[in-house]
């Protein structure tokens, strides 16, 4: 399982990397293998607020939908639209080309409330 350590991570298994006022998010390794087979991703509108915890996107498997959280609260600033003509990007390239959206964090606090590498590779 790759787990990257200069990310966060969620306890949904969103991963998170720091970008100076920004967090670019997508899905771990971990998720991903469980997921299966992408087919579809519907990601957020560029400009919309997002609150921490609550759904922002959602990928779609040949088994089931799932609802992708936002980590923090924010707005989306940036979307990879390379993923809706090529879902099996999140599968073949979840940290770098399978990424889905970026936040401008409103609180930077919450990022505390993120998991190192470490406390997540425990979670799973």
């Amino acid at each position: 399982m790759n787990i990257p350590q200069d990310l966060l991570y969620t306890k949904t298994h969103e991963w998170v990397k720091i970008e100076g006022n920004k967090v670019k998010v997508g899905i771990t390794d971990f998720a991903q293998h469980e997921i299966t087979d992408v087919v579809h991703v519907e990601l957020p509108e560029v400009g919309r607020d997002v609150k921490k915890e609550q759904p922002a996107a959602v990928i779609e498997s040949v088994k089931s939908a799932f609802d992708i959280y936002a980590p923090v609260s924010g707005k989306i600033i940036e979307t990879n639209n390379k993923v809706l003509g090529s879902p099996e990007l999140v599968n073949n390239s979840p940290y770098e080309e399978g990424y889905l959206f970026a936040i401008e964090f409103s609180n930077e606090k919450e990022l505390g409330d993120l998991l190192k590498a470490d406390d997540y590779k425990k979670l799973i």
